[in-house]
């Protein structure tokens, strides 16, 4: 078996071939013939697939490395099993026409449950990542019984909506922050209160509910995970990636792939250290929780800035503040995280309007461009694609990676 990276390009498919013939399959990692590995190969395509849009047979030979007689046959169980689509054949060329394949959105489908400090979102996600019923509540902070009640009160309703049934749903994926119970003054939660997670397990009482099989995540990783998965992201082989919601959180992307360490911390970038009289750790500058304070010094209600409602132009001057004072740390941190590894990038989003991202996005190159930089190399900058969204399709990106697609770090873990 190969042990290449995986490096699949953004170009579409007919202009890489046009332009650089050899380009697509110096692209993407190289399978491998034996039938003994077929569920490899066949999470291999899925991924070229998913990653390009379309692809034919003659396209999936080249960036594969595999016969045309394996990916025959792949493309074949593929498509009985009802992972693919026929696309209309390309005709022109020589030769009998071609015909691209694509996946089926509605071969799989998942719940995902995404718990955090400010809202709880349950929804039924199909196998693109279109969420086809979702449920959202805004809260103080969050209780077992709480996140129980909630699940339990729109599971039926959203299962309906979303036309499934319980024996429809291939999995589950629970999104939600590890040690609920710590940093509770930071956003004026009950400590006595929030110490009931410590002994609390929402995986187990879950599963006393369905018949899935339920993988839990550290909600920010798993926004990374849907970034990657959803995101077309694959011109990027090594990246960081910010979530900035009531805590910043994030990610981070090694070899294509998410690499959550061996306790699912990794890119928690929340402790990490960085210069400010008003706190030394990120968290205490570029998350939302420093907003909501702001806010609540000025008698206005800190828990809009959750509604997708809010417009966010009426909380000036404090947002441009914000912008500015976690722009500026983030670019700290990222100067930190680059030193450790040579990131080729750095993709920024959180629970907030687009515009306001952008914003974000733009004062942080601008922080970027003046910081010093010696010793390091200037990342690509570029915005998130999915916004508030990222946390709840984490939970399905978490599945679909785990049953469709190579996951790197794991399998050059397990050869070394």
């Amino acid at each position: 078996m190969a042990s290449g990276l995986i490096r699949s390009a953004r170009l579409k498919v007919d202009n890489m071939n046009k332009n650089n013939p050899d380009a697509l399959q110096r692209s993407f990692q190289k399978g491998s013939n034996q039938v003994a590995i077929r569920s490899y190969n066949e999470r291999l395509v899925l991924q070229l697939i998913r990653e390009q849009g379309a692809v034919t047979k003659a396209d999936a030979t080249r960036a594969t490395g595999l016969s045309p007689n394996a990916i025959s046959t792949i493309f074949r169980t593929l498509e009985e099993d009802g992972f693919l689509l026929r696309d209309e054949p390309i005709r022109g060329r020589i030769g009998q026409p071609s015909t691209p394949m694509r996946l089926d959105p509605e071969v799989r489908h998942y719940v995902a449950f995404a718990v955090g400090r400010r809202s709880m979102e349950l929804a039924v996600i199909d196998f693109l990542g279109q969420i086809k019923a979702s449920k959202r509540l805004i809260i103080p902070y969050p209780t077992p019984e709480g996140a129980l009640t909630f699940f339990k009160d729109n599971l039926t309703p959203l299962l309906r909506a979303a036309k499934q049934n319980r024996g429809s749903i291939a999995g589950m994926g629970l999104a939600m922050p590890f040690e609920l119970w710590s940093w509770t003054s930071e956003f004026d939660a009950p400590s006595e209160v929030m110490s009931a997670w410590r002994d609390f397990s929402l995986v187990e009482a879950l599963q006393e509910l369905v018949p899935w099989t339920i993988v839990f995540e550290n909600d920010a990783t798993a926004a990374c995970r849907a970034e990657l998965v959803f995101g077309s992201r694959s011109t990027l082989q090594d990246w960081i990636y910010f979530f900035i919601g009531t805590f910043v959180g994030g990610g981070i992307v090694l070899n294509g792939s998410v690499f959550a360490g061996r306790k699912g911390n990794a890119g928690g970038f929340g402790p990490m250290r960085v210069p400010g009289k008003e706190g030394d750790r990120l968290v205490d500058h570029a998350s939302l929780v420093v907003l909501e304070h702001w806010l609540k010094a000025d008698n206005r209600e800190p828990l809009d800035i959750y509604d997708e409602a809010t417009d966010w132009s009426t909380l000036e001057p404090y947002v441009s503040n914000w912008i500015h004072r976690a722009a500026r740390n983030l670019a700290h941190a990222t100067v930190s995280a680059l030193a450790v590894i040579d990131f080729e990038g750095v993709v920024i989003d959180g629970a907030f309007p687009a515009e306001i991202r952008q914003r974000l996005v733009d004062e942080f190159r601008h922080k970027m461009d003046i910081i010093d930089l010696q010793g390091v190399t200037m990342p690509a900058i570029d915005a998130g694609h999915i916004g508030r969204k990222a946390r709840i399709l984490g939970g399905a990106a978490a599945l679909i990676n785990q049953n469709h697609m190579i996951d790197q770090n794991t399998l050059l873990r397990s050869q070394a």
